[in-house]
């Protein structure tokens, strides 16, 4: 692209307060309701920056966030950031007994390739590998910020909802042409992969999120979305509950359980996702395809507190209730007809 430059100095070229200043403007953070960490990042820190300033971001943003049950990382307004920042976000991200290797990078004018690896150490805590991470995208998140977020969707860490990404390039030099006023704007590095790119790179078409939404409705879905989660155990426990009280095939209750206890909810998102995967794997199990499962709100009533779209749904199993289910296995179970003589 032909552009005029913008004159804004690298983080590295500023003195320490200069920098701690510029930090403080790009990262924002705090506990939303439901005990939920915000964390808004409008820019990617290099590794120069974060082992200079790394102590005063942990003290005084990350161990605030911490203690909280579910994170929501906002890259809708991060357009870039350094490479050398990569690790460390997904560092704290994942957890510290294994290191992986999240992306290779090939740098055109020095012919070279870097992979990229989590931390094995990192200053401070790592946030825990069972909580929730939701990541925030708009059609700006851009570059550094949509590696990151590639990754953690890739890794199954994170949750992405909002838009699909910019689809740019990790990183850009101005070349100035002539001697004009004029630049000309080239990538000179790319993801290679295993996690970051290969065949199905992000660069050029953006990142999908895993729920669409516009970026300004996002953190709203998002934490509709943690709402539906957070209620996850407690619908599991109830399911559990039912069948060991009502469902009549007791011998296939032990291996429901069973099935209840080991099932995998991480791409869960919607109730409509939530009843899709029970109705599956119940009916796999159990063998019995009566055995439903349907989201029921509870019912409105004057004397109790008003129940509003953000409460979570109580998923109880049920047998099917369509007409034409009804009657086919009533026709299973009952053969009716009138004989010769008026006989029953």
């Amino acid at each position: 692209t032909l552009e005029a430059p913008r004159q804004t100095p690298a983080l590295t070229n500023l003195t320490q307060e200069e920098q701690l200043a510029r930090l403080q403007k790009g990262i924002r953070h705090e506990v939303l309701e439901g005990n939920v960490g915000y964390l808004r990042m409008d820019d990617i820190p290099g590794q120069e920056v974060v082992s200079k300033l790394g102590g005063f971001l942990v003290t005084s943003v990350w161990r605030k966030l911490m203690g909280t049950s579910a994170l929501v990382l906002d890259l809708r307004h991060c357009t870039g950031g350094h490479i050398s920042g990569i690790p460390y976000v997904i560092s704290y991200l994942h957890p510290g007994n294994t290191v992986l290797h999240v992306d290779t990078i090939y740098n055109r004018p020095s012919n070279t390739t870097t992979e990229i690896w989590t931390l094995p150490q990192v200053l401070g805590e790592r946030y825990s590998a069972d909580k929730d991470v939701v990541v925030l995208t708009s059609g700006h998140t851009g570059g550094v910020a949509e590696d990151i977020t590639y990754i953690l969707k890739q890794m199954r860490r994170a949750i992405v909802v909002g838009e699909r990404t910019v689809g740019g390039a990790l990183d850009l030099q101005k070349l100035r042409i002539g001697q004009s006023d004029f630049f000309l704007t080239v990538p000179v590095s790319r993801s290679l992969g295993p996690l970051g790119g290969g065949s199905q790179t992000w660069e050029g078409s953006g990142v999908l999120p895993c729920v669409g939404t516009p970026a300004e409705q996002a953190l709203e879905k998002a934490l509709a979305i943690l709402t539906l989660r957070r209620a996850l155990p407690g619908v599991v426990q109830r399911l559990q509950e039912a069948l060991q009280a009502y469902y009549t095939l007791v011998d296939r209750v032990p291996t429901l359980l069973h099935h209840l206890a080991n099932m995998d909810f991480s791409a869960v998102v919607s109730e409509e996702d939530l009843v899709t995967k029970l109705n599956a794997g119940l009916q796999t199990a159990s063998e019995d395809p009566r055995l439903l499962v349907r989201a029921v709100r509870p019912k409105e009533t004057f004397s109790g507190p008003e129940v509003g779209d953000d409460d979570p749904p109580e998923v109880v199993p049920t047998v099917a209730e369509d007409e034409a289910v009804r009657r086919g296995l009533v026709d299973s179970m009952f053969q009716v007809s009138v004989l010769p003589g008026n006989v029953g």
